[in-house]
């Protein structure tokens, strides 16, 4: 891996280091090639295998292990700023600037949750499910809290079992899905013995736990922070439950920001707009590929079977020989087959405009309400209007609610990819002559 003028080069480059990235990265650097593995984090794991206190995650462990000694690297802690002509990132390290340099492109960018607007939704002990999960992780103390897990989605139950591990009172999980659809399901994982375990033990650890099917969260209620939740349920039927926090989800939106900027093709898949991929994960745009869950929501097995064959692919390109992915593909197959079925038994809430009061902020950056935006004809509209998608997360929360709850096309990814110092935008104007060091984890 040659590196000059600020400039690094690699023969496959991995952006994003969760299961479909260093799955990726160590069959594209088994079979020879140089391997760069690129990560916004300051560890590999992406949000599945995130590490705890510091301490990485076995499955990331032993990835990196195996990375150990091949014709790879990892650098963690950088973002993607801008997409530079002749096959070129531009990224914003700890330290600043560099430009990264490809041959080919696995782009393994993984989602983030799918976070709806609600009436009291900004007060303070309101989370996303994944989100304060990961906090909990992290070290954020729970213990002895009174947390109100609520949305739809198998990631309520397993974000419910680790907040209770962690000491955490869970006062019920309410699941927008009603009863009939969960039987209808129960039959999905009766096909698919793998998962069918993973339900029996997410059971065992949530037993005697309160479970409400068919309720969904009308409103949140406290002066300064969480003190209760108001749920809707079936003919009309409200309930109150006390709460010192709520952690709520409706499943999770792929990550797509690069690889609009890249120019590949998305289309809907498994309820959300996904990066286009063929049978060996090729985008639409020569020389790049992608893999997990940023080409459609469905699984850390999924994800890693993707990433294996995006690597393997990869370096049988720059090879100039086939690869057999039949076996891989058939595998995949399985996956996809339930990630169909948990789409369409947690799909995102066709009535949620209906949901939403006058007042209810849609754009939290931007303190922007729904009665600013819901007469807009677009998201262009709404934005130059309200402000709306121009604060910090430009747009990737709102703009996400609106593109769904609106049926709103999503407007052209612009650079920067995500807020960036302005000596790194600079920097795509005239190459520093110095080259900078990164954070790295050698492998």
């Amino acid at each position: 891996m040659a590196e000059s003028d600020n400039v690094l080069h690699a023969q496959v480059l991995v952006v994003g280091a969760g299961p479909a990235g260093l799955a990726a990265a160590r069959a594209a650097a088994a079979a020879g090639c140089d391997v760069l593995l690129l990560d916004a984090a300051p560890q590999a794991g992406g949000q599945i295998w995130r590490a705890r206190q510091g301490v990485a995650a076995p499955p990331v462990a032993d990835a990196l292990a195996r990375l150990a000694g091949a014709r790879a690297r990892v650098l963690v802690g950088a973002r993607v700023a801008m997409v530079l002509p002749d096959a070129t990132l531009l990224v914003d390290g700890p330290e600043g600037a560099f430009r990264l340099r490809w041959q080919r492109l696995v782009l393994a960018t993984g989602a983030r949750e799918r976070l709806l607007p609600l009436p009291g939704w900004t007060l303070p002990g309101v989370f996303g499910a994944g989100g304060l999960q990961a906090l909990v992780k992290g070290g954020w103390p729970i213990a002895g809290r009174r947390v109100l897990v609520a949305g739809t989605g198998p990631l309520l139950l397993a974000a419910a079992a680790t907040l209770r591990a962690e000491g955490a009172q869970v006062v019920a999980v309410a699941e927008e899905a009603a009863t009939p659809a969960l039987a209808r399901f129960a039959g999905a994982l009766a096909r698919h013995p793998r998962q069918a375990w993973q339900a029996l033990r997410l059971g065992v650890a949530l037993r005697g736990l309160r479970m409400m099917r068919g309720w969904r969260i009308a409103a949140i209620e406290g002066d300064a922070q969480v003190e209760r939740v108001v749920l809707a349920g079936e003919g009309g039927r409200t309930r109150r439950l006390a709460c010192d926090a709520v952690a709520a989800g409706w499943g999770l939106v792929p990550q797509t920001e690069l690889a609009q900027a890249l120019g590949c093709a998305l289309a809907p898949r498994f309820g959300a707009a996904a990066i286009v991929v063929d049978g060996a994960q090729r985008s639409s745009v020569a020389g790049v590929f992608a893999a997990g869950e940023c080409t459609g929501v469905a699984g850390v097995r999924a994800a890693r079977l993707q990433g294996e064959i995006a690597g393997v692919t990869a370096a049988a390109d720059l090879q100039g020989r086939a690869s057999d992915l039949r076996l891989l593909t058939a595998r995949l197959a399985r996956e996809h087959d339930f990630a169909a079925a948990v789409a369409a038994t947690f799909p995102m809430p066709r009535d949620w405009a209906g949901r939403l009061r006058d007042d209810t902020l849609v754009c939290r950056c931007e303190d922007v309400a729904w009665a600013a935006v819901r007469e807009q004809p677009d998201l262009r509209a709404a934005k130059l209007a309200t402000r709306c998608g121009m604060g910090h997360c430009q747009g990737r929360l709102c703009h996400d609610t609106l593109a769904a709850v609106m049926h709103w096309p999503r407007l052209p990814q612009r650079a920067p990819l995500s807020p960036a110092p302005l000596a790194t935008l600079l920097a795509a104007l005239d190459t520093p002559p110095d080259t900078p060091s990164h954070k790295e984890t050698s492998t």
